[in-house]
């Protein structure tokens, strides 16, 4: 955007020849200025117009951001950094109605440039240099904050129903850099350190021989090695087979050339090494080569499969918020069932929507247990969109507008679970799934959750949306709980509401009662409490 920057310049000097305090400014040292201060927005934009007051917001912005360049670039005048300030706080004097257009004019030319100037230096070079955990590294993310406490979620969730409750939720799009369930896979790794660690000392010992001497620097570099470890963990096809070994290799492969460009460590796409490229392509087939005794696969499948377990618990989990959260879900084309696609142009790939159609037409009478037996399909995370919407649109204006209100939970597992309320209907998921699952089971049944419980504001008895079991809290020191392992007796995130029509028992243990929730057409879900048995 050489261009764009230059002509910024040439404005830029031709404010400052009108000042007797600035005016003796060179083109060039203008221009570099600016560039130093656009390299240091801490967001994409500001929103300053030619008639409005600079706001609180952007004046924050702008002021750090000139601050931070101050700092990166010692050698700069700071009486020029002072006056690109006072520019952009329109705090300059204009004695003309042209001039103050003019001032407009560029701040506006600014504000158009500081975006896509972020974009390109964040979501795609940044994003594909800084590692830690690729889970991290999605677009609006910041891969430097490690996760929230869940004390911290409730505040954020309560803001955004207070200021923004129609707001878009969504988990994946045609630019996200890895599909949502790839994400609550990686996810898994930040609870297995030592494991993970393990893991990756040994693969790197036996993968050596696969690297390539380019100019004095093995192909890929430690890093590159890191995305590559972390890439074929999260987007392992989960009916890996024979027939989809070459596919996949091919998607890794290409993958893996887009990632070193968008880097710009030792490729570009402005200037190709394809030496190097090809050496890191030939890495990457020879760690998927079953042609041969892969001590790679051996010492990998093992791991993948426990991590690729355990994240159909967090996509689930994930899912789950998405749908009974503030905000309206979006759903990208494809994710349906589980979203192992990496970024664009593999996020782009056909859509089998005829298999979603039978999968669809198969829920009405499904066994929630049955589908999460047969998880690795997908048709488990259809099910839990399908029943979550259904009962979101039962309860429209109570999810659209109603208050978001912590629960509490208590007892051994109580930081392994995460639930909210939304008026009458109570949404509960599992967090932590590595420490409450060590083998990767599912999380059910009173040997993971032990005396775990979470508060509940009344006695009246809540029906599971997925299963249709009917809970009944218990009495307990100023109010009533219920137990987590009755909550996650049958599947592992429910979503419970009032039940809509009386039951002759208090609690119900089969996991499809007549008169569950249904499609397409649901049926209202009144406040009535349960009959005393």
């Amino acid at each position: 955007m050489s261009g764009d920057i230059n002509s910024l310049g040439h404005q830029l000097n031709r404010f400052s020849e009108r000042n007797r305090h600035f005016r003796d400014f060179t083109l060039y040292s203008l221009i570099s200025t600016l560039k130093e201060v656009i390299a240091s927005f801490p967001v994409y934009r500001t929103y300053i117009t030619m008639d409005e007051p600079v706001t609180d917001h952007d004046r924050r912005y702008i002021v750090e951001a000139v601050r931070s360049a101050r700092l990166r670039a010692p050698a700069v005048s700071g009486l020029m950094f002072d006056f690109v300030e006072r520019l952009l706080l329109k705090r300059t004097p204009v004695t003309a109605p042209q001039e103050c257009q003019e001032r407009a004019k560029f701040i506006g030319k600014l504000q158009q440039i500081t975006s896509p100037v972020a974009a390109k230096g964040t979501e795609d070079t940044a994003l594909y240099i800084y590692n830690r955990l690729l889970s991290l590294n999605e677009v609006g993310a910041d891969p430097t904050q490690f996760g929230l406490e869940p004390a911290a979620v409730h505040d954020w969730m309560k803001e955004r129903q207070q200021r923004s409750p129609a707001a878009l939720s969504t988990t994946s799009t045609h630019d996200t850099k890895r599909g949502e369930d790839v994400r609550a896979r990686l996810n898994v790794l930040s609870e297995m350190p030592g494991a993970w660690k393990s893991a990756l000392t040994r693969w790197r010992a036996v993968n050596r021989r696969f690297k390539t001497e380019i100019r004095g620097t093995l192909a890929p570099d430690a890093n590159e090695e890191y995305l590559i470890y972390q890439t074929l963990i999260g987007a392992w096809p989960s009916d890996a087979d024979a027939d989809t070994q070459t596919p996949f290799a091919d998607r890794i492969a290409t993958y893996a050339r887009k990632a070193l460009r968008e880097a710009k460590v030792h490729t570009s796409w402005l200037s190709p090494d394809e030496e190097y490229e090809t050496a890191v392509d030939r890495f990457v087939r020879a760690l998927l080569d079953r042609r041969r005794s892969n001590l790679f696969l051996q010492s990998f499948m093992p791991l993948q499969e426990k991590v690729a377990q355990l994240g159909i618990y967090n996509s689930l989990a994930q899912l789950l918020i998405k749908i009974t959260a503030p905000g309206v879900p979006d759903f990208y084309q494809g994710t349906e069932f589980w979203d192992l696609t990496l970024v664009d142009p593999d996020n782009r790939c056909p859509v089998d929507y005829e298999a979603r159609r039978r999968a669809l037409a198969g829920l009405q009478d499904a066994d929630p247990s049955a589908l999460l037996a047969r998880r690795g399909d997908g048709h488990v995370k259809l099910f839990v969109a399908t029943r979550a919407l259904a009962a979101r649109a039962a309860r429209r204006d109570l999810y659209e507008r109603g208050d978001y209100v912590p629960i509490q939970a208590f007892g051994a597992r109580s930081d392994c679970l995460f639930a909210f309320a939304r008026g009458a209907a109570i949404t509960c998921v599992p967090r932590l799934v590595a420490t409450l699952s060590p083998d990767a089971r599912p999380p059910l049944g009173p040997a993971v959750w032990g005396d775990t419980r979470i508060a509940v504001a009344d006695g009246r008895c809540l029906r599971d949306v997925f299963t249709g079991a009917v809970l009944t809290p218990v009495p307990a020191e100023g109010g009533y709980t219920l137990p987590a392992a009755a909550i996650f007796a049958h599947f592992p995130s429910p979503c419970w509401c009032r039940p809509s029509q009386p039951t002759g028992s208090t609690r119900s243990t089969s996991p499809n009662p007549p008169g569950r929730l249904g499609l397409p057409h649901p049926p209202a879900l009144p406040d009535r409490p349960c009959p005393t048995a």
